[in-house]
């Protein structure tokens, strides 16, 4: 909800800063969610005048504008808005500034051969409205070169909180100035609504009755009316339009503006019919299956039995709770006003606005509840503004059923307050803060009573005292004590590969994967073709034909659920599991892997095509890139591990690898899938995977044989140096990374691949391989002959591991 802080203090007579009132806010649970400074945000904009607005030469729709902004001479604007014209007055923009409703900073252009030095703006690019139909039109009497800002007194400070469901009694000004004046950051003014007495015998020629049927849900608990006879509809004044529009609502007319103010200013929606457009017997009902409405916001809405509605002889005139009709609603042309305050169901107000889509600030306050007490009071409010505003009569109000505020009252023993949240607040301090906030206590022994004000139907018992208690006094003063230890260190709960099926799962979903779990029997054929088929893991009463061996991997449950979806349209996706594989019968001839498949566009961080980019097919290096993620989440140190481009027997012969800590510790493979496999089994093209032995990573060690080094930072600066080496085809880039990086190991710090280039000019068989490399001084700035030694221990490092040469 917004408002100003000028409102603000029309309730709450305070000095503090703004800074302290924001703070405080959230302090109390009334979150901030955004702090708008009208006057910094709009600095820039001035007034100005269009001295001539002129078809432009090549565009029917546009127009050239001079415009003078009040300093030197006029400036050349091109404007599309429809009311642009010679001698009005508008809203200013220079080039350079910048515009909060479009998000971008204005510059200096040429559309359709004419240059434009700036632009005339609507209310929405200013953030006043969502009107964007033409620029703002100001009185002749504007004066150009003044901050429109200071013209138009948007110069106050927004602030935006987030009111949970339980507080309705903050969807209004009033009821947030109560809560600052609770905490003390001032005194809230006396709130009371005086009854404003009828100038008109009677109530008028409009009753309403209820006709709901028996056994309905009934949302209309009580309506209050009142007819006004002669009002003029013209526009609000000056300063409610403005505090209106600082919060983010376009002015309509002066009816529509002050059931708007009143909402916002006491929580107490309102509203307003042309009481001449009401034909017959004004009543609430229920909706008609069939019966339909088009509300206030140009939409057509279907009804049903559900939904309360408020209507007359011809038909529904408002969605009752939610918003009014467009046929009853009123025009600068009303002059007779039937005004309409009721209190309504919270849970009905909310199935309704679900069903509708509508979220109207109706709604949002009365599905909150708002309190009955206000039913009359917002009534004699708005009739106070209406008759100052639009002049007329007014008849007696009107008043259909009753809601008696359930009273509440709630035996509060004081001692909770420690109990609960450790704080030692005196009696006479817990009284103060209560009263405040409405509640009435009485007593003054160990136990109290406290009745409950009618606006708080959220206060049940006494854990919601303390609550109140607590926010109000501060959740920052609970002190913090630690827990005590009830038992000892627990034990350690799951094994060692217990852990690494958990952290590889969290690893790969992180990745963009879905997790799948498939059978753990695969065909014969899917079984011999990824290094089963033996006789020993054959089922003897297989479930069928294609579930007749123990599955050798994990891959094959995978490429047959990349088949299904792709055969029903998904073509983009990647699919994990972590299961057990069986590779002999015998006890230790069962493994737990985890095992990945990248079908079709989708890559880490992309699925499928986007404008944004080019759509990259998964590959060998994104296979890669998975398994290594995965070992790096299981702590294993990729350093330490050998890439050897020996793949797999289902993996692409010269597209993929196998990971491994030594020729007999085979750890993991990846690679694009052969290509004869996708053949044989039907699959899709575009297919990476790898396949990881989580049995096959080290233990921890029990103990740690060497202590982690301190950490070190140097303060002085790095030094890069790039390096651009000619190569054979053959020579693999992690051996020459790796030897770069060995040329100093305690200035080098990190080598890295950032190009590679073949072409005819390097010679047949070679290709170009440029590396970064990093160096890190430790005790002293390094000289230009220290990094070129440096450099040379690089060049020599690489020549005699991979015979690489300097590139020329």
């Amino acid at each position: 909800m917004k408002f100003t802080i000028d409102w603000l203090k029309d309730h709450l007579d305070t000095t503090a800063s703004n800074d302290e009132i924001i703070e405080t806010l959230t302090q109390i649970g009334l979150e901030v969610e955004e702090v708008e400074d009208q006057a910094k945000a709009l600095a820039d904009f001035t007034v100005c005048e269009v001295l001539s607005a002129e078809k432009h030469p090549n565009a029917d729709k546009l127009k050239v504008c001079m415009v003078s902004t009040g300093k030197g001479d006029p400036v050349k604007v091109v404007c599309g808005a429809p009311n642009a014209r010679t001698g009005m007055k508008g809203v200013f923009a220079a080039s350079g500034t910048y515009i909060p409703g479009t998000d971008f900073v204005l510059s200096k252009g040429v559309i359709r051969g004419e240059e434009s030095n700036g632009m005339l703006c609507s209310e929405r690019e200013l953030l006043l409205s969502d009107d964007h139909d033409g620029v703002i039109d100001l009185p002749a009497d504007a004066p150009v070169g003044e901050r429109y800002v200071d013209y138009a007194k948007l110069n106050d400070v927004v602030i935006d909180i987030a009111i949970t469901p339980n507080r309705g009694d903050c969807t209004g000004i009033y009821g947030v100035a109560r809560d600052l004046a609770a905490v003390g950051v001032g005194e809230l003014k006396d709130g009371t609504v005086q009854p404003v007495p009828a100038t008109l015998d009677g109530k008028g020629d409009i009753s309403v009755e209820f006709r709901f049927g028996e056994g309905e849900p009934q949302a209309c608990q009580q309506f209050a009316g009142r007819l006004f006879k002669n009002v003029k509809n013209g526009a609000s004044p000056e300063w409610m339009q403005q505090r209106l529009i600082a919060i983010g609502l376009r002015p309509i007319n002066a009816l529509a503006d002050i059931t708007n103010y009143v909402s916002y200013d006491r929580g107490r929606p309102l509203h307003a019919y042309d009481a001449d457009k009401i034909n017959g017997q004004f009543h609430a009902r229920n909706a008609k299956k069939g019966e339909e409405i088009l509300a206030l916001d140009g939409k057509t809405y279907q009804l049903d039995e559900t939904m309360c509605i408020l209507a007359d002889d011809n038909g529904p005139l408002c969605i009752g709770g939610i918003m009014g009709g467009e046929e009853s609603g009123c025009t600068e042309d009303t002059t007779s006003l039937f005004l309409e305050s009721a209190w309504w169901e919270p849970i009905e107000i909310a199935q309704t606005g679900r069903k509708t889509g509508i979220n109207s600030d109706a709604r949002y306050r009365l599905e909150r509840h708002v309190d009955p007490e206000l039913t009359i009071a917002g009534l004699e409010l708005a009739t106070k503004l209406i008759l100052e505003i639009c002049g007329g009569e007014v008849h007696e109000i009107t008043v259909t059923g009753d809601v008696q505020p359930e009273e509440k009252v709630i035996d509060f023993p004081l001692a909770e307050i420690t109990r609960l949240t450790g704080l030692k607040v005196p009696f006479v301090e817990v009284k103060a803060v209560l009263s405040r906030l409405g509640f009435w206590v009485a007593g003054s022994g160990d136990v109290v009573k406290v009745a409950v004000p009618s606006y708080r139907p959220d206060i049940e018992g006494k854990a919601d005292l303390v609550e109140e208690v607590m926010r109000i006094v501060g959740v920052d003063n609970v002190p913090v004590d630690p827990l005590p230890r009830l038992t000892s260190v627990a034990p350690k709960m799951l094994t060692t590969i217990q852990n690494r099926r958990r952290i590889a799962r969290r690893a790969l979903a992180a990745r963009g994967f879905n997790e799948a779990v498939t059978w753990s029997f695969v065909s014969e054929k899917e079984a011999t073709a990824f290094g089963g088929g033996q006789d020993e893991l054959k089922l003897e009463n297989p479930i069928s034909a294609e579930l007749s061996d123990m599955r050798p991997s994990l891959l094959p449950g995978l490429l047959a659920a990349v088949n299904r979806n792709t055969n029903r349209g998904i073509a983009n996706l990647s699919l994990f599991e972590v299961g057990q594989v069986f590779k002999t019968a015998a006890p230790d001839g069962q493994y737990n892997y985890a095992a990945g498949v990248r079908a079709g566009l989708d890559t880490y961080g992309q699925v499928g095509r986007h404008w944004q980019g080019k759509a990259e097919k998964p590959d060998v290096f994104e296979a890669k890139a998975d398994l290594f993620e995965t070992l790096a989440q299981l702590g294993v140190d990729p350093n330490n591990l050998q890439i050897v481009a020996e793949p797999a027997t289902w993996s692409h012969p010269g597209r993929g690898g196998r990971v491994q800590l030594g020729p007999k510790n085979i750890i993991g493979w990846f690679g694009e899938l052969h290509p004869k496999l996708i053949k044989d089994l039907d699959l899709p093209k575009n297919i990476a995977a790898f396949e990881l032995n989580l049995d096959a990573i080290p233990q921890p060690r029990a103990k740690a044989t060497k202590a982690k080094p301190a950490l070190t930072i140097s303060d002085l600066q790095t030094v890069k140096r790039d390096f651009a080496f000619v190569a054979d085809q053959s020579v693999e880039a992690g051996k020459l990374l790796k030897a770069a990086g060995s040329a100093d190991k305690k200035l080098i710090t990190n080598v890295s691949l950032f190009d590679v280039f073949e072409g005819s000019n390097l010679g047949e068989g070679k290709k170009s391989l440029a590396i970064e490399v990093t160096i890190q001084p430790k005790d002293k700035t390094l000289t230009d002959e220290e990094i070129d030694a440096i450099s040379q221990k690089v060049v020599a490092a690489v020549q005699k591991a991979t015979k690489a040469e300097l590139r020329g």
